[in-house]
């Protein structure tokens, strides 16, 4: 029989919202961990639809939650409401993750930046200079690099919408922009390829990337944030290349980790289990 998490008086509660949230992978994660580490706590989707975030939030907090994480429509809103803003959610201008704090204000985090980074380092490869090419220029891009940035990665991004990546460089300080076609002749020159687009992901945008892996040099690494499917057309590119890929499932798992740190207090174990407690789940709903 499953195990049902103990709920009573004392359960730490967080959460995510979103609109629609009930495909999240986010509660399955994260009450694996709580009971990996005998937390008495509990992680739930919330469904809260457009317009009605700011009362929802409220609400949370007034109801004892720690914290949320925040997913599409509401990141813009999630951004707006906080007191007081991490670094890299200032940096980024994104906000994925609320903490209530003791002191009543609503502090705002960005942890995909960080994850990203920690789930490409997990793979045993340094991220420290060299060049990166960003594909796409939405939230995860500003995050991811932002982080970057931040390591010393001289990073260059293109778009399919030329403005949105002008946009971005504005905001961030030491981004190039290059357009979306004939993005790949700089590959020769970058240690990492990123596509944070939905090109790819299952149901997702109907195109294709602008890149000819025939012109990248042997020690580029190719990245992809989407998770489903974790290979994709790009990354299998990559590696019948024999050039190295990170797909977007570590990511996840990272970037979620270091909220729950911040909500319920304690490291979960990002390794193995948690990642094939999640690639099965994503076979189960695939195959359904």
């Amino acid at each position: 029989m499953e195990r049902r998490p103990r709920i009573d008086g004392h359960t730490l509660l967080a959460g995510v919202i979103g609109w629609p949230v009930a495909h999240s992978r986010s509660p399955l994660m994260h009450n694996f961990w709580l009971e990996q580490r005998g937390i008495n706590g509990a992680y739930v989707p919330l469904p809260v639809a457009p317009g009605a975030f700011d009362v929802a939030v409220r609400g949370l907090q007034a109801a004892g939650f720690r914290g949320v994480n925040v997913t599409i429509p509401h990141k813009e809103s999630a951004y707006r409401i906080v007191d007081r803003l991490d670094r890299s959610a200032q940096r980024s201008g994104s906000v994925n993750t609320l903490v209530f704090a003791p002191d009543g204000r609503i502090e705002g985090y960005s942890t995909d930046g960080d994850g990203f980074v920690a789930n490409v380092e997990a793979h045993g490869i340094p991220v420290r200079g060299g060049r990166a090419l960003l594909l796409g220029a939405g939230g995860a891009a500003r995050a991811i690099a932002a982080s970057l940035l931040d390591r010393g990665v001289d990073v260059v991004v293109a778009n399919r919408t030329r403005a949105r990546a002008d946009a971005l460089a504005a905001q961030l300080a030491g981004i190039t922009v290059i357009d979306w076609a004939g993005a790949d002749e700089l590959l020769p020159s970058c240690r990492f390829v990123v596509n944070t687009t939905s090109i790819g992901m299952e149901g997702g945008a109907d195109a294709t990337l602008p890149l000819d892996l025939s012109r990248a040099d042997a020690w580029l690494v190719v990245c992809d944030i989407v998770y489903v499917p974790r290979q994709t057309a790009l990354l299998r590119q990559a590696a019948e290349r024999g050039l190295r890929t990170v797909d977007g499932l570590g990511m996840l798992i990272h970037q979620a980790g270091l909220g729950f740190e911040k909500w319920f207090g304690a490291t979960p174990d990002i390794g193995p289990e948690v990642e094939a407690l999640l690639d099965a789940d994503l076979h189960r709903a695939h195959a359904g």
